[in-house]
């Protein structure tokens, strides 16, 4: 199968959402390969080496992004990861993934140019698959 999404990434930190999205991309395949990472701090580091060193095919089409986190939460990798997007070249789609129904998080997340959309956990197939047919 010709994947339209090369490579992916999840930033969450519950084991168990990741393992089940994980197997979900496996299963529809929506992306050759993904990247976890458990928190934003993480995350934030291989995009700024990546980002250094240019390499495309090591920079994901699409990020999933938690907000509440360990370490470095969601909006903390945003404040940072817009600091460095302008040095990416690929197109990328970023989504907030989370379980707050919060509208001021919803608004504070959308008023980031970089975010595309704000999605409410658990995400079913069909929301998934969406997901990545809009990238």
């Amino acid at each position: 199968m010709n994947h339209k999404i090369d490579l992916a990434c999840i930033i969450d930190d519950d084991k168990l959402y990741v393992k089940m999205l994980s197997r979900l991309l496996d299963i529809k395949k929506l992306c050759k390969e993904f990247l976890v990472f458990e928190n934003g701090s993480e995350a934030f580091s291989y995009f700024k080496g990546v980002f250094e060193q240019p390499e495309e095919d090591k920079i994901p089409q699409v990020i999933l992004l938690d907000l509440n986190m360990p370490v470095m939460d969601g909006w903390q990798f945003l404040d940072e990861f817009v600091k460095i997007k302008s040095k990416l070249k690929r197109p990328m789609t970023l989504y907030v993934v989370s379980s707050s129904i919060n509208p001021e998080d919803i608004q504070r997340a959308k008023a980031f140019e970089e975010v595309s959309d704000y999605w409410i956990k658990p995400i079913s197939l069909g929301e998934l698959e969406e997901m990545f047919q809009q990238v």
